[in-house]
């Protein structure tokens, strides 16, 4: 159907960071999800899910552990979304999710990075409309036809479905995602998902030279040293390194 996600998978810029960052960043989402649900994976489809997620970045067990037992005790950090948009070197748009005790420490942060980085902090909804927000899926295999007869069985609201090199990607209303993953299990038992993610895919790139894409990768390294960003994504098409 082509969405060709893997040829932009590239420009979805996650923030991992150093090995302390990424864990730490983990810890911060699996104590969220815990918390607002049922701290036990086996009563918690959503942590279940972000505990498979932290466990293929290898993010250790005591990590893990140490979040869901935090929110068992029901008292702590109470974190909040947050999402700033805004303009990247070259003219690319930016958009940055983040979970804050602290509002105020966040976009501070954030206006540094922005000023520092030769970036523009837009107003919210600024750029949004250039992405879509999709739950994404991707696992090893060539059945277009029986991945669309799951969904349409298990009522999923598809968006598209993808098959190129030997990969199925479906893509799907957010609120599809538990849903749609529940139903690609049971159609493909021995699916391994080699992406599962909520995210935000650009409808179309903005080319950028060497210097803005030096400068992007900068810009988002700032972004990456602040403690409350979860993800960053941009539309930047970057250029092809020899």
């Amino acid at each position: 159907m082509g969405r060709s996600f893997e040829n932009r998978k590239h420009s979805i810029m996650k923030t991992a960071g150093q090995k302390s960052k990424l864990y730490a960043r983990y810890g911060k989402q699996l104590y969220v999800v815990a918390k607002n649900g049922v701290p036990d994976p086996a009563g918690n489809p959503a942590l279940r899910i972000m505990i498979e997620k932290a466990k293929k970045e290898q993010v250790p067990s005591h990590v893990i552990e140490k979040a869901i037992e935090k929110a068992k005790g029901g008292s702590g950090e109470d974190y909040t979304p947050a999402r700033y948009e805004g303009f990247g070197p070259g003219g690319c748009s930016v958009i940055i999710d983040c979970l804050t005790d602290n509002p105020n420490r966040t976009i501070s942060d954030i206006r540094t990075c922005f000023t520092k980085g030769s970036a523009k902090l837009g107003a919210a909804g600024s750029v949004s409309h250039q992405f879509d927000h999709l739950a994404v899926l991707s696992f090893a295999g060539d059945d277009e036809d029986a991945l669309l007869e799951a969904m349409l069985e298990a009522e999923v609201d598809v968006d598209d479905i993808e098959s190129k090199d030997g990969r199925l990607t479906l893509f799907a209303h957010p609120s599809e995602f538990a849903k749609a993953r529940d139903a690609i299990t049971a159609a493909f038992p021995d699916a391994e998902f080699e992406v599962q993610e909520v995210t935000f895919i650009p409808q179309n790139e903005v080319p950028v030279s060497e210097d803005d894409a030096a400068a992007l990768e900068k810009f988002i390294n700032m972004l990456n040293d602040c403690e409350d960003i979860q993800d960053v994504y941009h539309n930047a098409q970057l250029p092809e390194r020899a």
